[in-house]
């Protein structure tokens, strides 16, 4: 298994170090990942990630497939476009809306994975 924690900042804690360069950035990237999770905390949030892993996806569909009202679908849209996970283009009046980055599609699969994938009686592992 890959140490989350080098041995340096391990020693230079237990050395009576007052900061450290290596833990300040593990606690900015702990942030980071903090906040990733919290936009991800939300079931509609998630079903809408894992609808646009598929593949891009209009406002008008995604209301379709949740039976969600558009401005629920919407409001949780705006959240994940603020958080960096989704993008937007436009295609006259319809705002299509897609996965930000391949971090998100990873992530998005293993919970899939875990989730998902396994809770399927059929499926065998």
């Amino acid at each position: 298994m890959t140490r989350i924690v080098s041995k340096s900042i391990e020693r230079e804690l237990r050395d009576g170090a007052e900061f450290s360069d290596e833990l300040d950035q593990l606690m900015r990237n702990a942030r980071e990942a903090s906040d990733f999770l919290k936009a991800l905390s939300h079931e509609s949030r998630l079903l809408l990630l894992c609808l646009l892993a598929e593949g891009e996806r209009s406002v008008t569909e995604l209301e379709t497939i949740l039976s969600l009202r558009q401005p629920t679908v919407s409001q949780q849209l705006a959240r994940l476009r603020f958080d960096g996970m989704v993008t937007t283009r436009r295609d006259g009046k319809v705002i299509y809306y897609s996965l930000a980055n391949e971090n998100v599609r990873q992530v998005i699969s293993v919970i899939y994975e875990i989730f998902c994938e396994t809770a399927q009686p059929d499926k065998k592992k």
